[in-house]
């Protein structure tokens, strides 16, 4: 098609007479974009002013209403200018894309609904590059650490604590990397941008491509408050050993006490809570 600077057809073929269903005589003079709602309007005109300065052309896309329902047009326009370098008529060439941008969409709900089942999971998933940079981070990780959603612009190293278990798991990423060869899980400890330290267990597998790693992929899972109950136990057990060493201390101090034998004849050894009687415990030598 051909139209003027006020966006009037000076001409059409007979494709775009076919695609738009109207007569030759019926589109020339009129307004070329048969646009559905304003929204796509405005997108249009906002590209459309490359056409009035350099480079003078533009590519767009249009969607309009045509027999065969909606469908989805790529217009190649470029500028035809006058010894001043004046807009006079703008030509372009259009094509029917609407089978590759439904495939398209169709692409990103399947891609929505596989991030929504793989989030939905205990386990959030990354990829990063052999120099530890982060190419792609579920967005549980972002939010986890709190990290920049660019990708390549941030390593996962920058959130490892000074912890020295973290340079034990460094350095199976770096052997995975070296050997293209899976490692076994490990835990690190990381600090998110707002200054909070979680634990995760890390399971990774070296993306090998031509003999060489490219990349590492792998999942986190968050076991900040498994940690957490964790050390509450050992420190728990630790208590209880402790206690039980100053009873036996205790104990040990009574016996060689010379009253030691007057308080074990009163010590209750029954087993049997609910027996109110006294078992007396004769201690050896009373004879």
């Amino acid at each position: 098609m051909k139209f003027s600077p006020e966006g009037r057809l000076l001409y059409v073929n007979p494709a775009y007479c076919e695609a738009t269903g109207k007569t030759r005589e019926a589109l020339v003079g009129s307004v070329f974009m048969p646009v559905t709602s304003e929204r796509y309007s405005d997108v249009i005109a906002t590209h459309l002013t490359k056409l009035f300065r350099h480079p003078f052309s533009c590519i767009v896309e249009q969607w309009i209403q045509t027999p065969k329902g909606m469908r989805c047009y790529s217009w190649s326009a470029k500028s035809i200018l006058d010894e001043k370098k004046t807009v006079v008529a703008i030509v372009a060439a259009g094509r029917d894309i609407t089978g590759a941008r439904q495939e398209q969409k169709a692409i990103r709900k399947k891609d929505r609904e596989l991030m929504l089942l793989l989030e939905s999971g205990s386990a959030m998933y990354y990829t990063h590059s052999p120099e530890h940079r982060v190419a792609f981070a579920s967005p549980r990780i972002r939010a986890l650490l709190g990290c920049n959603p660019r990708a390549g612009r941030w390593a996962w190293t920058d959130y490892l604590t000074d912890n020295p278990v973290n340079a034990a798991g460094l350095q199976r990423t770096i052997r995975a990397i070296q050997s293209g060869k899976r490692e076994p899980p490990y835990r690190l400890e990381m600090r998110g941008s707002d200054g909070v330290t979680v634990w995760v267990e890390v399971n990774e597998i070296p993306v090998v491509k031509d003999g060489r790693t490219v990349a590492i992929a792998g999942s986190i899972t968050d076991i900040t408050e498994k940690m957490q109950v964790d050390e509450g136990k050992e420190e728990a057990e630790a208590l209880f050993r402790e206690a039980g060493d100053r009873r036996k201390e205790t104990e040990a101090a009574a016996e060689k006490s010379p009253f030691g034998f007057i308080r074990s004849i009163f010590t209750k050894q029954s087993d049997d809570e609910d027996d109110d009687e006294f078992a007396f415990d004769i201690p050896k030598g009373l004879n």
